[in-house]
């Protein structure tokens, strides 16, 4: 079984930034769909953005659109979550998960790693 494990989350301050890994254990394969989801304290999980792994296309949530940025290094099977210009309500502990497609933002399997926090301070 492949493993997904999410670092580099952390403290800072509204208007900072942070770039948070998901590196798996196994080889992505070119036609996989990956993405990053997020689950603030009492709320649902919900989708952040994704990216296809031959062409890198990538889609985002609105509430993220225009401040995160989502890459990959195919040759090290690793996502990176750029989040820039960050608020408080981007608290959460992040997580990432293969996804059917960027059109059907949902975890392809009922799978979760241990994610990584984020907590911004005003």
């Amino acid at each position: 079984q492949v493993q997904l494990v999410e670092s580099g989350g952390g403290l800072v301050q509204a208007g900072g930034s942070l770039r948070l890994s998901c590196t798996a254990s196994g080889r992505i394969l070119t036609s996989s769909v990956m993405a990053w989801f997020r689950q603030a304290p009492g709320k649902e999980r919900e989708f952040v953005g994704g990216i296809t792994w031959g062409r890198a296309s990538t889609s985002y949530a609105d509430s993220v659109k225009g401040r995160f940025t989502i890459s990959r290094d195919a040759g090290q099977n690793t996502m990176y979550l750029h989040m820039n210009n960050l608020k408080p309500e981007d608290t959460a502990v992040y997580y990432c998960a293969p996804i059917v497609a960027l059109g059907s933002p949902k975890g392809l399997y009922d799978y979760w790693g241990q994610g990584t926090q984020v907590t911004v301070s005003s």
